[in-house]
């Protein structure tokens, strides 16, 4: 597997996928009301992530729900953690999904506290804010 820096080209990949991965692997974690409005506005790729370096915010962290368990977002994740140490950035900071909060922290993420995410008027997603110490 190699990992590489996504690219606008890579939009619609990073759309299926994200289309394919949140509705499966949130619904253990979110009530059906939650999803149903949060997932159409989550479940694309935000362009000017994708396209300029968003740094020190992780971001839009998936796996294909057929691939996990495979090494494959720790992979990515090291890789972001290695440009943001290049870079000489000391801290990621993270608003995680409550499904992915076991992976953050055992990536070396620390949960800080719930947080209520404003997606569109009358529409909050609840996540989880975590920061790693890259020092």
């Amino acid at each position: 597997m190699r990992v590489r820096t996504a690219i606008s080209d890579d939009i619609p990949g990073i759309d299926a996928l994200l289309a394919r991965s949140y509705p499966r692997l949130l619904a253990a974690d979110y009530p059906p009301s939650v999803l149903f409005t949060a997932l159409p506005l989550i479940s694309r790729a935000q362009p000017a992530l994708v396209t300029t370096a968003a740094v020190g915010h992780v971001r839009h962290v998936a796996s294909d729900p057929e691939r996990l368990r495979r090494g494959i977002a720790r992979r990515l994740l090291e890789h972001v953690i290695a440009k943001a140490r290049a870079a000489g950035l000391t801290r990621l900071d993270c608003l995680s999904t409550r499904t992915a909060v076991p992976f953050y922290e055992a990536m070396g993420f620390g949960v800080v506290a719930p947080r209520d995410i404003p997606l569109a008027p009358a529409i909050t997603f609840p996540a989880i804010e975590t920061t790693r110490s890259l020092a």
